[in-house]
């Protein structure tokens, strides 16, 4: 029997990735399930998810700004706005069950859900549980996570280990590695890394790069190097001419199951989408967390895998320093790289899209 789901946040493609995979899964599942998305104003999620094919709908919400504090006079009036608005569309669309994947716009959503007897589904993607999530996981009826402990933030009895939904298309990298090679024209005689900072770029990673340029010519090294479109036309402009032919330096990596087949090592954030593709991907990995990220969740996502062994960790604040120091090293250290390899893929949770629509239809089922 087909169900009705709204599926609410966003804010970023970490927070936006899983949602439109967890809509995409429910479709596969029955095509006759009707979805629709509720989103923040003015954040991504108002365009990706129409891109995706999926209706969205936009709450006036925002977070607390923790720099500029006098920002947060209008929070309350907008989260008064924003909840008889969430009121609102939960009582026209009248949903089965209420999906929240964390950002601004699951906290108005769910609340309303929970009140008005709507059974809530809460998706926590990192290690460290978000405030919103936090609040929210008490009255949800399912709370699927990614990582092992999460009893410290919600009632046990409610929580499922499901990992994140990762981009398929991705992490399929199995005999790629020659096709990989050609299509960057990377030397197959050479030890390659691969940097990624995400689509926007990390200038951490970015100016990491430009400190080691010398330093990975010595050591007759490849880079793939995704700088990020926010960051590509200066870098360009400043790196004339100095660039050798063994930094390939991309604004976005389009084909990033090529990338992650021609690693032999992968630099990357801690976001936890990134280490959820990780893990399947089974490279070894040196994570530099990012700081600029709420709780500082990113390095407790980094740490989760440090302490099984299954990643290096660099500070970001030592990254320019020590990065390209730690990744050729360890380069040189097969027996690390390849312990670091098996430990980060025993960790890959596959089909966690699946796992968590078929747990949505249970609680519709249920009512």
């Amino acid at each position: 029997m087909a169900i009705r789901v709204i599926i609410s946040g966003g804010g970023t493609g970490g927070h936006i990735f899983p949602a439109v995979a967890i809509a995409n899964a429910l479709k596969a599942l029955d095509p006759q399930n009707e979805i629709l998305f509720v989103g923040a104003n003015g954040r991504m999620e108002m365009e990706k998810v129409p891109a995706a094919g999926y209706q969205i709908v936009g709450l006036d919400i925002q977070g607390i700004n923790r720099k500029e504090f006098w920002k947060n006079i209008f929070l309350p009036f907008k989260l008064f706005k924003s909840m008889n608005k969430a009121r609102k569309i939960v009582r026209e669309f009248k949903p089965d069950v209420a999906v929240g994947v964390g950002g601004f716009a699951s906290g108005p959503l769910l609340m309303v859900a929970n009140r008005l007897g709507i059974p809530t589904l809460v998706q926590e993607q990192n290690s460290y549980a978000g405030v919103t999530n936090k609040r929210l996981g008490n009255k949800a009826a399912k709370i699927c996570v990614a990582y092992e402990g999460m009893e410290q933030f919600f009632p046990a009895e409610k929580l499922l280990l499901t990992g994140n939904p990762i981009r398929r298309a991705s992490i399929e990298i199995e005999g790629k590695r020659e096709e990989a090679l050609a299509f960057f024209g990377l030397d197959a005689n050479k030890k390659t890394i691969l940097v990624t900072g995400g689509s926007l770029g990390a200038r951490t990673l970015n100016e990491s790069v430009m400190a080691s340029l010398e330093k990975l010519d010595h050591a007759n090294i490849q880079v793939i190097w995704q700088c990020g479109s926010y960051y590509f036309d200066q870098l360009s402009q400043e790196l004339k001419d100095k660039l050798s032919g063994r930094i390939h330096m991309l604004a976005f990596l389009q084909r990033m199951d090529y990338a992650y087949a021609a690693a032999d090592i992968i630099i990357a954030r801690a976001g936890a989408g990134t280490i959820s593709e990780l893990c399947v991907v089974g490279k070894p990995v040196v994570l530099v967390p990012s700081p600029n990220v709420a709780e500082d969740h990113q390095t407790k996502n980094a740490m989760a895998l440090v302490h099984k062994q299954a990643a290096v960790l660099v500070k970001d604040n030592e990254a320019k320093a020590t990065l390209f120091d730690t990744a050729i090293a360890l380069l040189n250290k097969e027996s690390e790289s390849l312990i670091l390899a098996q430990n980060i893929k025993k960790l890959a949770l596959l089909d966690a899209d699946v796992v968590i629509a078929k747990e949505v239809i249970k609680l519709a089922n249920k009512r």
